[in-house]
């Protein structure tokens, strides 16, 4: 390449710097009016002087400069991350961070009248940057309405401030054997793709404490709660060499208010209405069976349904207990039906009694009984009887006859019923609902009074 060839570049380049320079700061800017004063056309020339003092710093800043080599070819420098800010944790684990990277180019150090010289993002492509990706990042956008969501400035000693907002969809490991009173540590990994250790170090710039910070309204969440986070560093070996990856955990707990009122209460009222049925006379079959078939069928929808609102896992969690239990219950109660019902339709009754002898009670009239062997006395007697009396003895006998039928006919209305209430549902009516209660009383204290256990938490150093 000619020498008027490199000086056109070099000049093309350096029209451009100046014109970065002059869209960044347009409050400097101004066409002198013929009214203005001489302190106001002092101020302009010294703004103007400025601007290019500024042109000239950026202008020599990029002169030889190579952004395909990183600072310190043959030294390790420091990459530094500020803090990221969190803004919205979704229950897929999306999250809105301010990224922030500070690091130190020497090569950049400069003598001006500013400390630091605030820089347009688009100068970033003219520089390196360090190439930092998201381990388990499954989709990162970066936003870019209405321009470029990007910060940089720039320190009289080199250092460098880069900061971009990101929305990243990031993997978190649940472990859902306690679901919905479980607890996760969703984590955040990131660091360097091509440096390792050996040429590009990731530390945290105001410790691990300090620098994962999570704003106000985004710890105001729908079905979790924001009990903390952490921060830390860990070492990974691999095939091209040793990495230092960054990491910051959300520590979630799950809020149980959405699924008491979808899952847990209709289980709670199903099971009590399968148990109404035990109050229910054992002749009503219509009424018993549709009591039975209908809670055992809303048992099966409510599991299918609160199913298809968690990952198809392998494994039984809480929820899934709470339910098969129920279930359980409700099944069962139709099936004490089934039992009652057999032993109803059985000569011998469960209650020890049959059902032909209460429909025709032994019990007899005495007079009736002493009648029998006179009657039987006199058929053996040969007389001839008086007409007269016969006729009026026989219409006694047979209005007495006809007293004692109706009198043994309502003697025997009110037994008619006795097989209407049976043993099984006098023990079912307490021992179901002391059983449901007791399991009731067992599951919230157990799963309400311990503290979270957040599991897959990889310890830090």
């Amino acid at each position: 390449m000619s020498c008027s060839t490199s000086c056109s570049l070099k000049n093309t380049r350096m029209m451009f710097l100046s014109f970065l320079l002059v869209s960044f700061l347009p409050s400097h800017l101004s066409f002198p009016s013929l009214c203005q004063t001489s302190s106001e056309a002092q101020k302009e020339t010294g703004a103007n002087d400025n601007s290019t003092v500024f042109t000239r710093i950026l202008d020599g800043l990029l002169d030889g400069y190579d952004n395909r080599l990183r600072p310190g070819l043959g030294g390790v420098k420091r990459t530094h991350f500020t803090s990221l800010k969190p803004l919205l944790l979704s229950q897929e684990y999306t999250i809105d961070v301010f990224f922030r990277q500070s690091w130190k180019d020497e090569r950049l150090c400069f003598k001006g009248p500013m400390e630091m010289l605030p820089l347009n993002n688009l100068l970033a492509s003219n520089i390196w940057t360090p190439d930092t990706f998201f381990l388990n990042g499954k989709k990162s956008i970066a936003h870019n309405m209405t321009t470029p969501n990007k910060l940089l400035r720039l320190k009289d000693d080199g250092t460098l401030l880069y900061t971009m907002r990101l929305t990243i969809s990031a993997e978190c490991p649940m472990q859902l054997e306690d679901f919905p009173m479980d607890a996760h540590a969703c984590p955040l990994k990131f660091g360097s793709y091509a440096y390792p250790v050996s040429e590009v170090v990731y530390t945290w710039t105001q410790g691990a404490a300090k620098s994962v910070v999570v704003a106000e309204d985004g710890s105001r969440l729908n079905q979790y709660h924001l009990i903390g986070q952490t921060a830390g560093t860990e070492d990974i070996h691999t095939s091209r060499g040793q990495y230092t990856v960054m990491m910051a955990h959300f520590y979630l707990k799950r809020k149980i208010g959405y699924f008491v009122i979808q899952t847990y209460m209709p289980c709670f009222m199903t099971v009590i209405l399968s148990q109404v049925s035990f109050w229910l006379n054992r002749e009503s079959v219509p009424a018993r069976t549709v009591f039975g078939v209908t809670t055992v069928l809303t048992m099966t929808t409510l599991s299918i349904s609160a199913r298809n609102s968690l990952p198809k896992v392998a494994y039984a969690t809480a929820m899934d207990w709470f339910i098969a239990v129920c279930y359980a219950f409700v099944f069962s109660a139709l099936i004490e039906f089934a039992t009652v019902n057999y032993f109803t339709k059985r000569s011998w009754a469960w209650d020890g009694k049959k059902a032909l002898e209460a429909q025709h009670p032994k019990k007899r009239d005495p007079m009736v009984l002493s009648k029998k062997p006179n009657n039987v006395c006199s058929a053996g007697v040969n007389y001839t009887p008086n007409l007269t009396k016969d006729v009026s003895i026989s219409t006694i006998s047979n209005t007495t006859s006809v007293q004692l039928r109706a009198s043994e006919t309502k003697m025997a209305d009110p037994k008619k019923t006795y097989n209407s209430v049976s043993k099984i549902d006098k023990m079912s009516r307490i021992v179901f609902p002391v059983l449901f209660g007791t399991f009731n009383l067992v599951y919230w204290a157990t799963y309400l009074n311990r503290e979270p256990v957040v599991k897959g938490v990889v310890t830090s150093t």
